[in-house]
């Protein structure tokens, strides 16, 4: 791994809300909490922008580049998680079937 490796807190951080959101899919379906999940870090993302802009003219010219950075860094994680699941699909859905 890179020296640019995610702390422990980053991973405490990230189960904290894959649990929540798996505490959700017990009342709702699964897709309805992926929707909310993906909304609520397009919203919390566009406060960050927001507030390290400072201004709404800033944060017009530098929005090109936070969609190009969010997006990409979406794009990272999501194809790092999918080559772990299928890597690990057996072990990680058994464990999902409890």
């Amino acid at each position: 791994m890179s020296d640019n490796a995610p702390s422990p807190e980053f991973f405490d951080r990230a189960n904290a809300l894959i649990n929540l959101a798996n505490d959700q899919c017990t009342s709702t379906h699964p897709s309805e909490v992926s929707a909310s999940t993906l909304y609520a870090s397009a919203r919390f993302n566009a406060f960050i922008v927001a507030a390290t802009t400072g201004s709404a003219e800033t944060m017009t010219s530098e929005k090109a580049r936070a969609l190009e950075y969010f997006t990409d860094q979406f794009r990272k994680m999501m194809e790092a998680n999918l080559d772990d699941f299928i890597e690990n699909f057996d072990t990680y859905m058994k464990r999902a079937e409890k």
